[in-house]
């Protein structure tokens, strides 16, 4: 049973690098300048955005606003 686990997420590995490679070989024109500015741009906001979710988090988690209400 765990073999066949294994050969079956090898196969899946494998079609996953086969379409990641056929994507990366398209034949085109190249990305322009202003392309790769807003890819740069779209990625550090991103960045930014995860970055700030994960403070916010953390900062209400050490403030104990995770925690179930506590009633009298």
């Amino acid at each position: 049973m765990r073999t066949l686990l294994i050969i079956v997420l090898v196969g899946m590995l494998a079609a996953a690098g086969y379409f990641a490679y056929s994507a990366f070989a398209v034949e085109g024109e190249p990305i322009p300048t202003e392309g790769y500015v807003a890819l740069a741009l779209g990625a550090g906001f991103s960045i930014l955005v995860g970055i700030g979710l994960m403070m916010l988090l953390f900062f209400s988690s050490r403030r104990g606003y995770d925690e179930p209400p506590h009633f009298r």
